[in-house]
């Protein structure tokens, strides 16, 4: 009898702890809603030059920044080299994350995958490209634990071979 009191005290006391935990966390209280929103990015991005000349080099160019604000001070946000805001910047540029570089031709609905690229110590990113037809192209930073995803896109013409007088 001794025994199946003990038990049913340990198991009070688990359900009691797990109620306090399911309280004290909104998301387990209510699966709708996330207890830790990411943080918001920005991926500025630029393809050049306007127009360009077939089979020479676009350079595809960009930068990644997340959003100063509470989550990111709180630590939630790991960034290379810095773990917090400084007090006087509102974005803070991320290091070493991955930017899906994509082509979508003129007239064509699909977008085609160029590569891979990472933002650097700063976080710039940049490659170069032959220009081949007339297009937009697309900068994809898919997310990380704890940042929302961002993208950007450029349009960009390109003209046939020069001539030669």
């Amino acid at each position: 009898m001794k025994m199946r009191r003990l038990a049913a005290g340990l198991a009070a006391a688990a359900l009691g702890a797990t109620m306090v935990a399911t309280a004290a966390s909104p998301a387990l209280a209510d699966p709708g809603i996330d207890p830790v929103a990411g943080g918001h990015t920005s991926l500025k991005f630029d393809a050049n030059p306007e127009p360009a000349w077939r089979g020479r080099p676009i350079t595809l160019e960009g930068k990644l920044s997340v959003e100063c604000d509470k989550d990111y001070i709180s630590g939630l946000v790991s960034v290379h080299h810095a773990d917090h805001c400084k007090s006087s910047e509102r974005w803070h540029r991320l290091a070493w994350k991955r930017i899906t570089i994509l082509f979508q031709p003129a007239g064509s609905g699909k977008w085609e995958y160029v590569e891979t690229v990472r933002t650097s110590r700063s976080g710039y990113f940049h490659t170069k490209v032959p220009a081949r037809t007339s297009g937009t192209w697309r900068a994809v930073f898919k997310g990380a634990r704890w940042l929302d995803g961002a993208e950007g896109t450029d349009w960009v013409r390109v003209i046939g071979h020069r001539h030669r007088h």
